[in-house]
């Protein structure tokens, strides 16, 4: 099933780059009263991401803050060592947006926002969207058609949708 507004996330747990390796970040811990950004993404590295869809979260970052919100968090379908390590090559993690790793599509699955395309290497990755929580309650779900397109999903859209 895939989640739609009104619905509340799934618990999941993430993994983050800490300083002693990989760390467990538990959701519901990032989302309990607060008011959050989430945006999905099919890779690290890839190209719409970097060029298209990290980006807009970057640009709009002071703006989403300015309008109340706490955080700004980056799910992929990789390993936490990559996440760090694209985060710091895109400027996203000196920008303030949290890089969190999904690497078994667990999220991503419960959610419905998986996909495969085997002939490029993606399986059970995560499809291109962008939401706002406010404390685990999806308040504006915004879900790209395809892969490679970032409009819908983009930092702009979402950030207009908030007035």
């Amino acid at each position: 099933m895939t989640i739609k507004t009104g619905d509340t996330l799934p618990e999941a747990t993430f993994l983050q780059m800490g300083d002693n390796g990989p760390e467990p970040v538990a959701l519901a811990d990032k989302l309990k009263d607060r008011k959050v950004v989430v945006f999905g993404l099919p890779g690290a590295f890839t190209g719409t991401c970097t060029s298209a869809h990290v980006p807009s979260f970057m640009n709009t970052f002071d703006d989403f803050k300015a309008k109340g919100v706490d955080e700004i968090i980056c799910v992929s379908v990789n390993d936490p060592f990559v996440m760090k390590a694209w985060g710091e090559s895109t400027g996203a993690a000196d920008t303030g947006i949290t890089m969190l790793a999904d690497p078994e599509s667990a999220f991503t699955t419960a959610i419905g926002m998986d996909f495969s395309a085997a002939p490029v290497g993606f399986v059970n990755r995560s499809k291109r969207y962008s939401m706002l929580v406010e404390n685990g309650v999806v308040k504006i779900l915004n879900e790209e058609a395809g892969p490679g397109q970032c409009e819908i999903s983009a930092g702009e859209t979402l950030l207009a949708e908030l007035g």
